[in-house]
């Protein structure tokens, strides 16, 4: 099939206006986020229902074009940047189909952006919990795509745990419905698991039923200065002790990142008196009665203050002091891409292992990049850091190395390069340096058998080998 043969076919499908060619239109999602990576794609299919996207995959099958699928391309790993073939963009699909309060689940297509889905479960008296920096342009196909963090991690799970069914159009366009929001299912292979986390490689996700929780009347939120990681770590066991599941996020932040931030924002120049190497951005969520959880974190901070584990803090009084401190935390990365060359990390430690790493890897920094600065931040509750060195000069010959010594480093307190991100296609080396030969083995086992001729986000988590084109 030629090229214009197969524009046709995929006109025929969506619509004529929903195949798109023009090269300035397509220039925004052939570049990502970073702007690291620039693709090319013969052009980008927005289909309206799952049918449209299981015809184009049909379509592009029989051509033998490659499909990438892409969500609101916020994605840090490059996994949605097309290397060739269709860009297939799921922004039509933005319906919420159903919300079941009682069944605490929500039924909505790929293309809902995620602060929508959050907004729906509020208006129902629910919360639906994934959150992230980018929740206001990051759509839900994305997320599952890539089994997507965030900052309530540590009291709900990753988007995996929050996924109940999923609808699937598999490389050949057969459809898998799996849309379904039972909590137990024992008939044999859970096979939405298959698919979260894949970044697209073995299917594209056009739908999900996600898991809905009670709405958490209560928040408590503050920042604190403390004196070291060991200290973070040590407040966080407490308060978790003294408020059972309560703390819903406790994200670490070096004085670096801080300064960064006020230096983006103003506002931000002096976020408490005392400066500290470090300090923490906590929330309490639950239930119970009027400022009780408020009262608890008062008492639990006051007493760390005594004990000199808390050297400062400030505790949010209204919804206002809230959005404002965590509108910090989510300035960071904006901030960072102001450094004319970045090392960027996303990594996942064992809690205990932190506070030892962050000084090894702080000992490497100084003798291999001595004119880098390093800026730390994460969760911290569930081990997940940014562990970023930035420098001002235009020079990148650095970066690849030190990252690779970083990752070394990382391996060797039994931690993984890739926490939240994904792979997508800037970390396809890692993954073939750090996992053993028999998980990759597996991987492209599974590559293989669901899309042989390696025509979904091909060049994206795998690179080489059977089933996987390099």
């Amino acid at each position: 099939m030629s090229r214009s043969d197969l524009l046709d076919a995929l006109g025929a499908i969506v619509g004529a206006a929903s195949v798109i060619t023009d090269a300035h239109a397509l220039e925004p999602h052939l570049v990502d986020w970073r702007r690291e990576y620039r693709g090319s794609a013969l052009a980008m299919v927005c289909p309206a229902s799952t049918a449209e996207v299981s015809a184009v995959v049909r379509a592009c099958a029989l051509a033998g074009v490659a499909i990438t699928p892409q969500g609101g391309n916020t994605g840090l790993c490059a996994g949605a940047i097309p290397r060739e073939g269709v860009l297939l963009n799921l922004r039509r699909m933005s319906r919420i189909v159903q919300v079941d309060a009682e069944g605490h689940s929500m039924t909505v297509e790929a293309g809902v952006v995620l602060a929508q889905i959050q907004q729906a479960a509020r208006e129902h008296g629910r919360l639906f919990p994934l959150s992230l920096g980018a929740e206001g342009s990051c759509q839900i196909g994305g997320n599952i795509a890539t089994n997507a963090g965030g900052m309530n991690v540590l009291r709900y799970g990753n988007t995996r745990e929050l996924v109940l069914g999923l609808k699937v159009v598999l490389p050949d366009g057969e459809v898998w419905d799996g849309l379904r929001s039972l909590r137990k299912d024992n008939r044999g292979y859970d096979l939405k698991q298959l698919f979260i986390g894949s970044e697209g490689t073995l299917g594209v996700i056009t739908e999900a039923v996600l898991r809905l929780f009670p709405s958490t009347p209560q928040r408590a939120v503050a920042v604190v200065a403390v004196p070291s990681c060991e200290a973070a770590i040590e407040l966080l066991a407490r308060l978790q002790r003294r408020s059972g599941n309560g703390v819903s996020a406790y994200e670490l932040i070096d004085r670096a990142c801080v300064d960064a931030v006020a230096r983006h924002d103003a506002q931000y120049a002096r976020l408490l008196e005392q400066a500290t190497p470090w300090y923490v951005l906590l929330e309490l969520a639950g239930e119970g009665p009027d400022g009780a959880l408020q009262e608890l974190l008062e008492q639990q901070l006051g007493e760390a203050l005594e004990q000199d584990l808390v050297a400062d803090a400030v505790i949010a009084q209204s919804l206002a002091d809230t959005d404002r401190l965590w509108a910090m935390r989510h300035l960071i990365p904006e901030a960072v891409r102001g450094f004319a060359s970045v090392l960027r990390s996303d990594i996942a430690l064992p809690i205990a292992h932190v506070a030892r790493f962050v000084d090894e890897a702080r000992e490497l920094i100084g003798r291999e990049r001595p004119g880098g600065t390093v800026l730390c931040f994460g969760h911290l509750g569930d081990g997940n850091l940014h562990f970023n060195v930035v420098d001002a000069t235009e020079d990148k010959s650095w970066v690849h190395p030190l990252s690779q010594r970083l990752y070394d480093l990382v391996a060797g307190h039994g931690g993984s390069f890739s926490a939240e991100h994904g792979v997508g296609q800037a970390k396809t080396e890692e993954l073939a340096r750090y996992k053993s030969a028999v998980e990759l083995a597996l991987m492209r086992r599974l590559k293989a058998a669901v899309d042989p001729a390696d025509l979904m986000n091909p060049g994206k988590v795998l690179a080489g080998g059977a089933g996987c084109r390099s």
